[in-house]
């Protein structure tokens, strides 16, 4: 008998996360996690890089299997929650790195009526690491490894991610990482967030690479600096409230207990109409949730940045270019001047293709109008002969017989006239030359006398 061979459990699992059966996939889903967290607990434990490739082979099509938004929104979740199963950073690390491989090299099988959900789990798997980075407290060697795995598996040249993986990821980076630590982090953390996207921008060669950073990065940062400013005004006059509280508290502390009860009687009662409490703070929560959360910048560090790696000799031209500009309006914000908005870049060339064309065409003559020239042929008798002709018959009274033959220009005398031929009338014979004509009898009718 042929021995049987057995599977590893990284292949048995993949097999039945791509079951035909939803209820299949979800144990295997269920079951993966319990093996994650079992595994990675063991000293000697942990994954290897293509264990962790056959994993994520099954939760690419246990994603693909999902159908139903609902469901599918319900599994990216839980999907992209794997990650906090792992016990170790390095396993996270390496869990994060073979998920942007995998997509990166399924991408182009994916067909266009299951491109949203793709979309929807690299967004949910980008904000699970940031809020395990945030779980960790935000710190800098584990943020700097975060950032150095994502800028060599997706905005590097040498990546094998498609353009889609990249554009997308460039558009969600600021508005995941404003959701999870836009309460927490500062203006210096937020400027190494963004520092390999300004450093790939200056070295770039590929155009959309570049238009979709100073996009999705850039542009936002400047779009979203009147929100960021009032926020900042926000936390400022909270501080400053708070403080005051503080030094009014210690104040009543300190007096007697009759002028403590004096101050307590003018306050309103509770219930009444001048104490709602809860309605403000419900209040702020649905201004927080309806604006959304926006990142801190220091625009002048961002200014500088940008500036020393826009300035180096090998940024190529073009990029320094679109580099500079983005600085002017950085440092007009840090001075305290909102830019106004561009004209777009398309419509720009339009109007001076339009400019060329207007100065290369000749001037033609200006063409009257219709009814000016209707008028100018009727009352100039000289435009047409046969109008005239037709006027001097009438004077002779011959009429404006259509079928009577006009007379030619020139008059009685001149040369070239011609003369006018009498038209047979109707039942007169035609003389023959050579044939004689029978003799007719003439009728004689007596004449009535006057």
């Amino acid at each position: 008998m042929v021995s049987r061979v057995q599977l590893s459990p990284e292949i048995q699992l993949a097999q039945r996360l791509a079951g035909n059966e939803q209820v299949t996939r979800d144990r295997a889903v269920r079951k993966l996690r319990k093996y994650i967290v079992a595994r990675t607990q063991r000293a000697a434990g942990g994954f290897t890089h293509d264990e962790l490739l056959k994993v994520w082979k099954g939760l690419f099509y246990c994603m693909w299997m999902q159908d139903k938004p609902l469901l599918q929104e319900e599994l990216g979740k839980t999907i992209s929650q794997l990650i906090h199963a792992f016990q170790t950073t390095e396993a996270q690390h390496l869990f994060l790195q073979t998920f942007w491989q995998t997509m990166s090299r399924e991408w182009t099988g994916i067909d266009r009526l299951r491109l949203d959900k793709f979309y929807m789990l690299m967004r949910m798997v980008l904000k699970e690491s940031l809020t395990a980075l945030k779980m960790r407290g935000w710190e800098e060697r584990q943020t700097e490894q975060v950032l150095e795995l994502l800028t060599t598996e997706i905005l590097l040249p040498d990546s094998q991610a498609p353009n889609g993986v990249k554009s997308h990821f460039i558009e969600i980076f600021l508005e995941e990482l404003a959701k999870v630590g836009a309460s927490e982090l500062t203006a210096d953390q937020n400027l190494k967030f963004i520092e390999p996207f300004c450093r790939i921008a200056a070295q770039t060669k590929d155009s959309l690479v570049l238009h979709n950073i100073n996009r999705g990065i850039f542009e936002t940062i400047v779009e979203q600096a009147p929100l960021a400013i009032e926020d900042l005004m926000n936390e400022m006059e909270e501080e400053e409230e708070e403080e005051e509280e503080e030094e009014e508290e210690e104040g009543e502390m300190s007096e007697d207990d009759g002028q403590e009860q004096g101050v307590a009687s003018k306050k309103p009662p509770e219930g009444s109409c001048g104490a709602h409490p809860g309605l403000g703070e419900e209040q702020g929560e649905d201004d927080e949730d309806s604006t959304g959360a926006v990142l801190q910048f220091d625009y002048e560090a961002v200014a500088n940045k940008l500036f020393e790696m826009a300035s180096h000799q090998s940024t190529p031209s073009q990029n320094r270019k679109r580099l500079y500009k983005v600085i002017r309006k950085l440092q007009d914000l840090a001075e305290g001047l909102f830019p106004e908005e561009d004209v777009p870049e398309e419509a720009y060339r339009g109007l001076q293709e339009g400019r060329k064309g207007r100065k290369a065409k000749k001037r033609l003559p200006k063409s009257q109008p219709q009814n000016e020239t209707g008028r100018n042929e009727q009352e100039d008798p000289r435009a047409d002969p046969s109008s005239r002709l037709e006027r001097k018959r009438r004077r002779q009274g011959l009429g404006a017989d259509p079928t009577a033959p006009l007379e030619q220009p020139g008059g009685h005398g001149r040369r070239g006239a011609c003369k006018r031929r009498r038209q047979p009338q109707a039942g007169a014979r035609t003389k023959v030359p050579g044939c004689q004509e029978p003799d007719v009898k003439k009728k004689w009718t007596r004449k009535s006398k006057k």
